[in-house]
């Protein structure tokens, strides 16, 4: 079955969970890993799908066993894992990634996500970003793409964990249209921000206040 009539049929019987009626495209993947390269270090990837994204940073000449693939649909999960079966498949919500005991602490260089971050609670989003950058190093970066006219992740979720983010580049040959931004930590990262990365969730209080 070709991956565009399996990723529909998924999509099908399980819309929310199932961000996209269609895999990206290769100029999208291009897109989202051309800053990536072999001396990146392991790299996490959020809602990998059929593995587009996971293809693209093979063939930039990142090891399979230096990715962990974090994918929430069972059927995409036992798809991956028969396609890469090098890499750490985790059948698993991204949102759980802080809670995770297979996640460690600064472990990786980039995370890539394909998750439909737009449709999804501020508080859920929240959750996501803590996990992400709690496994990123200093350095590290996020990337997300997007078919809207800006950065997925909204400005007050950025502030609030000390991030900024950056739009690297857009494509016209995908359908449809889509731009990637790079996630970052700010420059001036104080410590209250590094405690709120590595908390498992957020308060209703403050996932209240994103929300206003």
């Amino acid at each position: 079955m070709k991956d565009s009539l399996f990723f529909l049929r998924q999509w099908a019987m399980a819309p929310l969970r199932t961000a996209a009626v269609a895999p990206s495209g290769r100029a999208l993947a291009r897109l989202m890993t051309s800053e990536i390269t072999p001396a990146t270090g392991p790299v996490i990837e959020l809602g990998p799908g059929t593995g587009v994204f996971t293809n693209a940073l093979r063939n930039r000449g990142v090891a399979e066993h230096n990715l962990t693939l974090v994918e929430l649909n069972p059927d995409f999960a036992v798809l991956l894992k028969h396609r890469f079966p090098s890499a750490r498949v985790l059948q698993m919500n991204a949102a759980d990634l802080s809670a995770s005991a297979d996640m460690r602490e600064d472990s990786a260089g980039a995370v890539l996500s394909g998750l439909g971050v737009l449709s999804m609670p501020t508080g859920v989003v929240v959750k996501i970003m803590q996990g992400a950058f709690r496994c990123l190093g200093p350095t590290g970066a996020f990337y997300q793409f997007t078919y809207g006219p800006r950065c997925p992740v909204s400005k007050s979720v950025l502030n609030f964990l000390g991030l900024q983010s950056e739009r690297i580049g857009g494509t016209l040959f995908n359908l449809p249209p889509a731009s990637v931004y790079r996630i970052t930590r700010a420059p001036s990262w104080p410590n209250e921000m590094r405690e709120r990365r590595i908390a498992n969730g957020t308060s209703r209080r403050q996932s209240d206040a994103l929300s206003r």
